[in-house]
């Protein structure tokens, strides 16, 4: 992923990656159909000597190959740096991934935002919209990833300048973001996993869940409950290692109503 190297702020704002990216460009040709999810384009990461070295260190345990010891907090680095520094890598990967899937996720296709037959999501950001919607797939994770990019590129929650203090409740705030950008992997297993090996991207997408799940896991970002559309899955992956709420991951029941 593209990471500048050196400045003197650590940014987090939504700009093209440098290179070939999966995803084209969020701006939409006249009359181009496809959904603005999977034309988002990369965003950088943050900068600065802070987030280079903590970029560097994701890079270096990433490529061991140890995905269990990669999500660890680096000795001595703040909690609240690491969290910023890997809610925009997940961003990144999850943008990416859906965007492999704009000629099938479609409108008409997938005309509600659902993982399986028992998990319904509807929208609502409590602020542009305050009742939650029913929409189709593509549109929810539109509304999903502009909504991360909002409270990313808000200064106010992830700030820009290096050594500027985080919000109070900003590990509240990444665990929301990562419990939204749970359910597009929940829709791509539950919907077009077979679209995912059509493309060859299987080992793909189960390296990057699997790193989504042991580093959620391991900062208690996703409640239990959250994850029995893929418990099963995710019970394998942490091989009975607990989750938040104090039992594995699977589960069954009603579908999740919205998305807060």
């Amino acid at each position: 992923m593209f990471w500048p190297s050196s400045s003197t702020q650590r940014t987090f704002r939504c700009a093209p990656a440098a290179g070939a990216s999966l995803a084209p460009s969020r701006f939409r040709a006249l009359g181009d159909p496809t959904p603005p999810s999977a034309r988002r384009p990369k965003k950088n990461a943050p900068v600065g000597s802070k987030g280079a070295a903590l970029k560097q260190h994701i890079d270096a345990t990433l490529g061991s190959g140890n995905l269990r010891e990669a999500v660890l907090l680096p000795p001595g680095e703040d909690l609240n740096e690491w969290l910023a520094v890997n809610t925009v890598d997940f961003y990144n990967a999850i943008s990416m991934l859906y965007a492999t899937l704009g000629e099938y996720c479609t409108d008409k296709n997938c005309p509600t935002m659902c993982a399986g037959p028992k998990y319904e999501y509807r929208w609502a950001d409590g602020v542009k919209v305050k009742k939650p919607i029913e929409c189709s797939a593509p549109r929810y994770v539109d509304y999903l990833l502009e909504w991360v990019e909002s409270q990313v590129d808000d200064e106010a929650t992830f700030p820009q300048a290096s050594g500027a203090a985080f919000p109070k409740n900003f590990q509240s705030i990444t665990s929301k973001i990562f419990s939204r950008l749970f359910r597009v992997y929940a829709h791509i297993y539950h919907s077009h996993f077979n679209q995912i090996v059509s493309l060859g991207a299987e080992a793909h997408l189960n390296t990057c869940f699997k790193h989504f799940i042991y580093f959620t896991g391991a900062f208690s970002l996703v409640k239990r409950e959250e994850l029995a559309p893929l418990g099963e899955l995710v019970d394998g992956i942490l091989g009975g290692v607990q989750i938040p709420g104090g039992s594995r991951g699977s589960g069954s029941g009603a579908g999740v109503p919205n998305a807060s």
